[in-house]
């Protein structure tokens, strides 16, 4: 099978490779492009809104997959123990909004509201309005009567004004060569990671990797994700790891790190039939029919598209965060206490 883009990318970004050599030029243009916008807007030259409610956003230094959108479930859910009411405003990659913020449900269409704000509004049990604008979206979150706004992923969306950032990296992955886009992975500079207020590196297990190796300019917490019970995307079962173990399988992966997805099916004792797609990959029924008869398992951002047309073959692995130090929960819910009052809630 011929390496697909995304594939080239990674290998680019990520190996030993000295093939993104040519591309330098581009991201020197693409760096001083990325850091005259953000003095822009420090300067107060664009305009950065202020929303009445507090907003922590929850974002990503590198392109692809991290973890991200699990933490921001996670998070939600913390905060909501914690007695705060949050709301989640997505950009809607993939989806077609139109010109108002939509709220997200459980039974939206992937194909309006995007994949991610779809499992979103899923799994966290809190609002989730879907807009390219997410200023709007996070207006549209404070009229709805939310105390706190957690922004998936806008990291770079400078006009949006945010009181707490928190970034994701992929600990197997970290920052790839260390060079920005397009001859590495970075969307913004290595030393942005020394102005947000919480790091937090995706690791495969506990004590799946030496934090040193990564060389990141701030001290920061691990996590890793806990799959469960696989679930049938039409949603008639559930069957466990160890009824599966040593079944072969087609593994769907449409992330941004399939490979990890896939080594985790194996870790579980499943014979894995790998099929990467693309980052929030569509899916028909066409895609899917592939010609050995085994069992489909797909991640659960993926099954969110594939739910019309669902068959018993097909299965999803719900995933949770497990963090491995939660002490600086306690000074993020007093810092956001403290704005509520600021913001004149």
């Amino acid at each position: 099978m011929p390496q697909s883009r995304d594939s080239r990318l990674q290998s680019l970004w990520y190996g030993r490779s000295l093939l993104y050599l040519p591309l330098l030029p581009l991201t020197m243009l693409y760096a001083g492009v990325g850091a005259g916008r953000r003095a822009l807007y420090r300067r107060g030259t664009l305009p950065s809104l202020a929303i009445e409610v507090p907003v922590v956003v929850v974002g990503n230094i590198t392109v692809g997959g991290t973890g991200k959108t699990p933490v921001t479930v996670w998070l939600a859910d913390q905060l909501r123990r914690r007695g705060f009411r949050p709301g989640i405003v997505s950009r809607g990659y993939g989806g077609v909004v139109g010109d108002l913020p939509v709220q997200a449900n459980a039974n939206s269409d992937p194909d309006i509201v995007g994949d991610e704000p779809l499992l979103l509004a899923t799994r966290s049990r809190c609002p989730v309005v879907v807009h390219p604008d997410r200023v709007a979206a996070a207006d549209e979150l404070a009229r709805i009567g939310v105390d706190v706004i957690i922004s998936d992923d806008g990291l770079q969306h400078y006009r949006l004004q945010r009181d707490y950032e928190i970034v994701v990296i992929d600990g197997a992955r970290g920052l790839g060569n260390g060079w920005q886009l397009p001859a590495g992975p970075l969307r913004e500079p290595r030393s942005r990671l020394e102005l947000v207020d919480k790091v937090l590196v995706h690791c495969d297990s506990r004590n799946a990797m030496e934090l040193s190796s990564l060389d990141l300019p701030v001290e920061p917490a691990t996590f890793h994700l806990v799959g469960h019970d696989l679930t049938s995307v039409n949603g008639s079962s559930s069957v466990s790891f160890d009824e599966m173990r040593g079944k072969r399988v087609h593994a769907v992966a449409g992330i941004g790190n399939p490979e990890r997805f896939f080594r985790a099916l194996e870790e579980q004792g499943l014979e894995v039939v790998r099929h990467p797609f693309p980052d929030h990959a569509t899916f028909n029924e066409r895609d899917l029919a592939y010609d050995e008869p085994h069992d489909i398992v797909m991640t659960e951002k993926d099954a969110v598209k594939c739910r019309k047309f669902a068959s018993d073959r097909l299965w999803y692995v719900p995933v949770d965060v497990a963090m491995h130090d939660e002490s600086w929960l306690e000074d993020l819910e007093e810092h956001l206490r403290n704005l509520r009052y600021t913001h004149g809630a």
